[in-house]
């Protein structure tokens, strides 16, 4: 997982410079990866605000980004979002639920997730489809998350 490691510390390591004084957990000096594992499973997880990753497939289709979201998805290269489209696809009001919960703003918080999960949903979806079952719930998801985020398998 050396490209997922690489591009969680250059994208982590750059929010620490930007972020002088960490609030509540926050991701300065790449304390709290929980915090966004937490962050990032409430996004995916079954249980999830989002419906889990078939509910955020949904939410792509609907803003006309079906086909970025199915090529994290699928075995192919991962085609690339923007901030801007993440929040379009997610709602302002996720994205900034979600940069409250980790202590930055949004403006932070856009370029890491459009960095971040297109490698983490292209990471729990290896057979090239969403999973029938779905990802599971946020806890379960969030031990697979923890383990690719410090890089070491989903156990």
């Amino acid at each position: 997982m050396g490209l997922l490691d690489s591009v969680l510390g250059q994208v982590l390591g750059g929010a620490a410079q930007q972020q002088q004084q960490p609030q509540g957990g926050g991701l300065g000096g790449l304390g709290d990866l929980g915090g966004l594992a937490g962050a990032l499973g409430g996004l995916l997880a079954d249980n999830g605000g989002q419906g889990g990753l078939g509910g955020m497939v949904s939410k792509f289709e609907q803003a006309g980004m079906g086909d970025v979201i199915g090529s994290w998805i699928g075995n192919g290269e991962n085609r690339p979002v923007s901030g801007d489209q993440l929040q379009n696809a997610l709602g302002g009001d996720t994205i900034a639920a979600i940069a409250s919960k980790l202590g930055i703003n949004a403006q932070m918080l856009l370029p890491m997730l459009a960095t971040m999960l297109p490698a983490l949903i292209s990471q729990l979806t290896p057979q090239g489809k969403v999973p029938e079952q779905g990802l599971g719930n946020q806890d379960d998801l969030l031990g697979s998350l923890s383990g690719l985020l410090q890089g070491n398998k989903p156990t």
